[in-house]
């Protein structure tokens, strides 16, 4: 046993519950990803599991403290490289002593680990990190950067156990292979959460984690998503055989209503002919009106039964299906120069990032930006968005309409709740029932109506920026995506791909994901580096 969860219940600060009575055993050297739709709490299991967490209720052991690699968005901003590695107190006591000092303290917190220094310089080497110094900020590096600090705390601390959550973030193609070889070669037990079909596909063990519970499927998530997709198929198959069944139950019902008002139009014209006793008459009317009421009961509730599965049906293919959310069409001629660049350059204290970039962006391309981690891709949407003025060349841009967005989310009010974000885009003056209604096609149940964006995860994030942009009578002529895929689970990114795949206008991406790339059909590259 590395990693065993029994009657594992967790609930927010808030009290809400977030999942019950999980179970869950990953065996040595096992490896594993899990998955699961937003809110569904992979990333909150990962750090119960890391001990950063504490259960409400339940049992968690490890075989040995786990090495965490935790999804970042800014929170770690403030560490220094030593401090995000765990060895800030080794590091000072090993400095104050080659310094001569004596205090038994310095000895205590170096824990005999003599060679400290140059196994962090070795680790940092790893991935392409010797220039850094462990004293910098995790706040003045790159995302691909503070990724692979934390990636570096494998090879520092040779953990039993790896708890991987989306550790694929921000690495450009060359990391991305390094940490593919990493876990394939690696004899820890591993467990990782991730939206990256490549890194997901080398696990040959899948856990769905759902509100019902840990379901494994002994395969990696090809085979996983081909038992979900034969599932979509199956409940395809009842809904029609459900549905066929309702008609004829309606049908019959029908059928029945007009058998009875003719039983009774027969009833009144022998009761008025007096054919039959009156006595007699009124028995065998009551007795038919009992029967026929009966039976119609009895359909009746049948009717209500299938129209319930149906329903239960519907909603279990609506969490399968991916969810397409309509972004508009720029009205911009294809072909058009939306933006003429000419040996632009950046940098800073006169240190440039990039050689000198020269390019067209024209109306109806799809370009992807690519080059290095650090190399400054994010810096080079910031200058085309007119955040940032180059320190070099020139600039030429046509009247157009952008939309950006970034990393970090920035279009989504922290301080409002998702109702109140999407009412403020309502350009088109939408009802409120029309708004909640595209909230819930948009996967937001009723009872996320009222939270704040700021608990919001990632992949949410990104389907109510899409929310709003629907809502608008504002479609950008440009879509501008920086690392968009980043923090999605796999549910999320469909609805990601599926919604930019869709988009007419002009897109430029700067991705590291190889399927995305793929699917929304690039066409062209910008590189930057040197």
């Amino acid at each position: 046993m590395s990693i065993l969860i029994k009657s594992l219940t967790y609930r927010h600060a808030n009290k809400d519950l977030l999942f019950n009575n999980l179970n869950l055993t990953v065996g040595q050297g096992e490896k594993a990803a899990l998955v699961g739709n937003n809110g569904t709490g992979k990333s909150t299991l990962l750090q119960l599991i890391a001990g950063k967490l504490h259960p409400s209720a339940g049992e968690l052991l490890t075989s040995e403290k786990p090495w965490y690699v935790p999804q970042h968005l800014g929170q770690y901003d403030e560490l220094s490289i030593a401090q995000a590695l765990g060895i800030d107190r080794k590091l000072r006591g090993f400095r104050a002593i080659l310094n001569g000092e004596t205090d038994p303290q310095h000895f205590t917190d170096l824990d005999d680990d003599w060679e400290i220094e140059e196994k962090l310089r070795s680790a940092l080497a790893k991935w392409d990190l010797a220039h850094v110094s462990p004293d910098q900020r995790l706040g003045v590096l790159s995302g691909g950067q503070k990724t692979k600090v934390f990636l570096a705390g494998i090879a520092l601390h040779d953990p039993e156990v790896l708890l991987l959550d989306e550790p694929s973030n921000h690495l450009d193609t060359d990391s991305r292979a390094h940490l593919y070889a990493l876990i394939a070669t690696s004899k820890a037990t591993v467990l990782v959460v991730s939206h990256d079909r490549a890194l997901l596909n080398l696990l040959p063990k899948t856990l769905e984690l759902s509100k019902s519970g840990i379901l494994v499927y002994v395969g990696n998530f090809d085979f996983y998503r081909g038992q979900k997709d034969e599932k979509l198929a199956a409940l395809q198959g009842q809904l029609e055989e459900q549905s066929k069944t309702l008609k004829l139950s309606q049908q019959k019902a029908r059928d029945m209503a007009e058998q009875r008002q003719k039983r009774e139009a027969r009833g009144r014209v022998q009761g008025q002919s007096q054919s039959l006793p009156r006595i007699i008459a009124g028995g065998l009317k009551s007795k038919a009106e009992q029967s026929t009421a009966k039976m119609q009961d009895v359909q009746s509730e049948k009717v209500v039964g299938i129209t319930e599965n149906i329903r239960q049906i519907r909603s279990q293919i609506q969490q399968h299906q991916v969810l397409k959310i309509d972004m508009g069409a720029s009205t911009l001629h294809r072909g058009k120069i939306l933006i003429d660049a000419v040996e632009i350059r950046f940098g800073y204290d006169g240190t440039p990032l990039w050689s000198p970039l020269t390019f067209q962006i024209r109306a109806g391309d799809r370009i992807r930006v690519e080059g290095a981690n650090g190399a400054g891709k994010s810096t080079l949407l910031r200058i085309l968005t007119g955040e940032l003025k180059p320190t070099g060349g020139k600039i030429l841009t046509a009247p157009f309409s952008s939309l950006y967005l970034n990393q970090d989310y920035t279009g989504i009010d922290p301080t409002r709740t998702v109702y109140e974000q999407v009412q403020q885009y309502n350009s088109r003056h939408l009802q409120e029932h029309e708004l909640k209604s595209l909230l819930i096609y948009s996967q937001f149940q009723r009872e996320m109506f009222d939270r704040k964006c700021a608990g919001l995860s990632g992949g949410e994030k990104v389907k109510l920026s899409l929310c709003c942009l629907a809502v608008s009578n504002h479609t950008p002529d440009l879509l501008i995506l920086d690392e968009p895929t980043n923090n999605l689970d796999v549910q999320s990114l469909d609805v990601l791909t599926a919604s930019v795949k869709g988009f007419t206008g002009t897109l430029l991406v700067v991705s590291h994901d190889s399927y995305f790339i793929q699917e929304i059909g690039v066409e062209s590259r910008i590189w930057v580096g040197k």
